[in-house]
C-alpha cells in the first residue's frame, strides 16, 4: 500500500508542477455586460469594408456595426483598436478537429466507424474539446469547424462546432446537418498489360454503387412508411430527400462528379447538394451551375493534378470558379494541424486573381451558407452571433496576421495555447544563452 501512496504522490506533484498556462484554456466565460469595439477597419464578410469603424455586441448578438460616429458607447465597455482589422470568425467545413489529435496514437483517433454504409454515425458525439490542437487554430481566427466522420462509401453526419465550450453538448451549433457520401474513384485507364487486381477494382465500385443505390431506395420509402420500430440508417436519411439535409459527395475527377449527382438526383435527393474536394470543379463548371451545386474546394496549397495542367491551377481555380458563378468556400486539408493556416489559402487565392472581400467571404460567408448557418454567423452584421476576430495586419497575410481579440457569441477568448508556451519557453531559454557579441546593436 504505502508503494501505491508514493507513486500517488508523484503522480500528483508532476502534475501540479506543469504550467496552468500550458494546458487548454478554460471556456471564456457568458459575455456579462455590452461591449464596443472602436476605431478599426471593419471588413464585414458580405464585401463592405467600413474604415474607422465600430462593432458592438451584448449577450452574444451583434447591436451594432458601421462607423464610429454612429456607436452608442452608453453602458459599454469600450476596447479601442483603432488601426486594426475586425473580421467574422473563419470557418473550417470538412474536419476532423476534435476527433483526431496524434495521427500515430489509434488511442487518440476516433473519426472513422467500420463498415461501407454508416449515416447513422454522428461525428459530434466523439468531438473532444480538451484538445490541444484547438487552441493553435483559434489563435489564427478560426472560431468554428464543421466536424466530419471519414472512411467507408457513406461515413455518417457532420456537425458543426464553437470552438470554446466544455463539451461537445455546448460547442454544438448546429447538429448533423449533412450526410458525407465518398464516391467510388473511376477507374482510369493509363495503358500498359492488362492488370487482374483492376478487374477486381472495377467489380468492387459496381459492387459499392450496387449498396448505394439499395440504400437510397430502402431510405426514401422508410421515409415515407409509417414504422413501428425505428432504423436508425434510414431515419437518419430523411432529410436528404426534402432538403432539410445537405448530402455532401466527396469526389474530385470531373467525370465523378457529374456521375454522381446525376446518381443521387435519380434517387430522390434534388437540393443541397455539395461537392467537397472538387478538383475539377472548373473543367465542369457549366454541369454545376445548371444543377445549383455548391463546391467545397480544398485543394488550393496543393500541385495541379494533369501534367497538362498550369502550375498554379490549384491557386487560380478560387478566382476562376467565381468568374463562372459557381458558389465556392474554401478547405484546408493538407493536415489537420495546418488548419490555422485557413487564412493563407484564402491569401494565395488574392495573389491569383480573386478579391480580398471575395477571399474572406470563400472562408466566412460562403461557408456559412453552403453549410446553412448564414443566419447566424458569417458576417459581421447586427442580429448575428458576435463571433468575430480582430487583427493587428491582414489576416490573410502571414506575414502580418495577429490577432489580438476573439469572440465566440460575445465570449472573449484566452488566446493562449501549448505552441505558444513552447515558443515562450525556449525563446527565453535560448536568448538567455546567446552570446553578446562586443560592440553589436541590440535588436528589437
Amino acid at each position: 500500500m504505502k508503494i501505491h501512496k508514493r507513486y500517488i504522490s508523484a503522480f500528483v506533484a508532476l502534475l501540479l508542477s506543469v504550467p496552468a498556462f500550458a494546458q487548454v484554456p478554460a471556456p471564456a466565460a457568458k459575455q456579462s455586460k455590452p461591449m464596443l469595439l472602436t476605431g478599426a477597419t471593419l471588413h464585414v464578410g458580405n464585401g463592405t469594408v467600413v474604415e474607422n469603424a465600430a462593432v458592438g455586441f451584448d449577450n452574444g448578438k451583434i447591436t451594432y456595426a458601421g462607423p464610429v460616429s454612429g456607436a452608442n458607447r452608453n453602458g459599454h465597455e469600450v476596447i479601442d483598436v483603432a488601426g486594426q482589422h475586425i473580421y467574422p470568425g473563419l470557418i473550417q467545413p470538412n474536419t476532423q478537429l476534435g476527433l483526431e489529435e496524434i495521427s500515430s496514437v489509434r488511442a487518440t483517433l476516433d473519426m472513422r466507424e467500420v463498415g461501407q454504409l454508416n449515416p447513422n454515425v454522428r461525428a459530434v458525439v466523439a468531438y473532444n474539446t480538451d484538445s490541444d490542437v484547438i487552441p493553435t487554430i483559434r489563435a489564427n481566427g478560426v472560431l468554428l469547424s464543421q466536424v466530419t466522420p471519414v472512411g467507408g462509401t457513406v461515413s455518417g453526419s457532420s456537425s458543426i462546432v464553437q470552438l470554446d465550450a466544455w463539451n461537445w453538448e455546448d460547442a454544438v451549433l448546429k447538429a448533423d446537418e449533412g450526410i458525407h457520401l465518398n464516391w467510388p474513384n473511376m477507374l482510369i485507364n493509363t495503358g500498359g498489360a492488362p492488370n487482374p487486381r483492376l478487374a477486381n477494382f472495377a467489380q468492387q465500385r459496381e459492387q459499392a454503387i450496387s449498396d448505394l443505390a439499395q440504400l437510397l431506395r430502402d431510405a426514401s420509402v422508410y421515409k415515407s412508411a409509417k414504422n413501428e420500430k425505428e432504423n436508425l440508417k434510414l431515419s437518419s436519411m430523411a432529410g436528404l430527400f426534402d432538403g432539410s439535409k445537405r448530402l455532401y459527395i466527396h469526389a474530385n475527377y470531373g467525370k465523378e462528379i457529374i456521375e454522381s449527382v446525376n446518381f443521387v438526383k435519380q434517387h430522390g435527393i434534388k437540393d443541397n447538394i455539395v461537392i467537397v474536394g472538387a478538383g475539377d470543379a472548373v473543367a465542369v463548371a457549366d454541369f454545376l451551375k445548371a444543377n445549383n451545386i455548391a463546391v467545397i474546394y480544398s485543394g488550393v496549397h496543393a500541385l495541379p493534378s494533369r501534367s497538362d495542367e498550369d502550375v498554379d491551377m490549384p491557386y487560380k481555380t478560387p478566382y476562376l470558379l467565381q468568374q463562372a458563378g459557381i458558389p465556392f468556400a474554401l478547405d484546408y486539408d493538407l493536415s489537420l494541424h495546418g488548419i490555422r493556416n485557413l487564412p493563407f489559402i484564402a491569401g494565395t487565392a488574392v495573389a491569383h486573381g480573386l478579391d480580398k472581400e471575395q477571399a474572406l467571404a470563400s472562408i466566412t460567408l460562403n461557408t456559412a451558407k453552403i453549410l446553412g448557418i448564414d443566419k447566424q454567423v458569417g458576417s459581421v452584421e447586427v442580429g448575428k452571433d458576435a463571433t468575430l476576430v480582430v487583427s493587428g495586419g491582414d489576416l490573410l497575410d502571414m506575414r502580418t496576421n495577429n490577432v489580438t481579440h476573439a469572440f465566440i457569441q460575445g465570449r472573449k477568448l484566452d488566446l493562449n495555447d501549448k505552441q505558444k508556451y513552447l515558443y515562450q519557453k525556449f525563446d527565453g531559454k535560448y536568448q538567455a544563452e546567446a552570446p553578446k557579441v562586443e560592440g553589436a546593436k541590440a535588436q528589437k
